[in-house]
């Protein structure tokens, strides 16, 4: 498989468990202290980093860090949105568009030669 796909692939599984330990506390612990909600999301996001860590070393290996980032935050956004709309019950917002929008421009000029 090549580096780059194996960086992708890597960092979608990675940023699901980044947007659960970032954000599902607020649905589902908050009823709870927040020191509760600190460390079960720490917990969660141990296996974000167990994932995002061998993403990068490997994505380096073939993109230069800047690259490295703007995919990053692609593939956030990528699952972020519908974490938002089918998880949190958020409205899908034109915004999430424009921010898409925003995002392909970055790639743009990060990946072309």
């Amino acid at each position: 498989m090549p580096a780059v796909l194996k960086t992708i692939l890597l960092l979608t599984m990675s940023n699901v468990f980044m947007t659960f330990a970032w954000y599902a506390h607020l649905k589902n612990l908050n009823d709870k202290p927040w020191f509760v909600a600190a460390f079960l999301s720490w917990g969660i996001a141990l296996f974000e980093y167990l994932l995002q860590v061998p993403a990068n070393r490997i994505g380096f290996t073939v993109l230069s860090l800047a690259q490295l980032k703007v995919l990053q935050e692609v593939i956030t956004l990528l699952v972020f949105v519908p974490f938002a709309i089918y998880y949190m019950q958020q409205p899908l917002k034109l915004d999430f568009l424009w921010a898409a929008l925003c995002l392909i421009g970055a790639v743009y000029f990060m990946f072309r030669s």
